[in-house]
């Protein structure tokens, strides 16, 4: 497999060899929602909590007589059928939402949705990538002349100061180590950038 090596002005000047096992894989739709799904739901906190209707502030007094009154028997106030009861079958602030995925099949699913970047034109290497001064505007003009003007997702070997600095005020721009790289960001992002360095290390970590 062959990916293109674009310049500082989006032109392509040269080409990497990367692996076919993990930039020529066949789309997998079911497996790519498996592991998107199980990442975003194992990064939730589970400390919702809602209250059962013996933990709100009601009296447990019977608001009226069970006949005679024309209205409805009603037991107490903190009935979950009132405004203001409690919850009937309450959140509990101790909820797991995690989702086991085995390690074969999460880097297959990464590897997955690396090779359809690639079909899809939308993962680029360059040969390094820094920024000379922590200025976000200079990024950004730096970024719009390689024609990266849409939502960018940049894998660098090194993330320096001025890197993280530059970057940190664009909300379009994302930027990563090859360790930090994750299914959703690969797949929310319209371009991904990688450095050669980040793409051997890419290779490396889904081996």
């Amino acid at each position: 497999m062959e990916l293109k090596v674009i310049n500082a002005s989006g032109q392509a000047a040269a080409s990497v060899t990367a692996s076919d096992a993990l930039f020529g894989r066949d789309y997998n739709e079911a497996l790519v929602h498996q592991v998107v799904t199980a990442y975003l739901a194992n990064a939730r906190s589970g400390n919702r909590a809602q209250k059962g209707r013996s933990d709100v502030a009601k009296s447990t007094r019977k608001p009226w007589r069970q006949k005679g009154t024309g209205r409805a028997r009603a037991g107490m106030a903190s009935s979950p059928l009132w405004r203001g009861g409690g919850k009937i079958f309450p959140s509990s602030p101790d909820e797991n939402f995690t989702q086991k995925v085995n390690r074969k099949m999460y880097r297959a699913g990464v590897a997955t949705i690396l090779s359809q970047l690639v079909r899809e034109d939308r993962l680029v290497v360059v040969d390094a990538f820094t920024a000379e001064t922590p200025k976000t505007k200079a990024f950004a003009a730096k970024l719009a002349a390689m024609g990266l003007n849409e939502r960018t997702l940049i894998v660098t070997d090194n993330l320096d100061e001025n890197l993280y600095l530059a970057s940190r005020n664009l909300p379009n721009v994302l930027v990563l180590e090859p360790s930090q790289a994750d299914p959703v960001s690969l797949v929310r992002f319209k371009k991904v950038l990688v450095t050669r360095e980040a793409l051997k290390q890419i290779e490396e970590i889904l081996a």
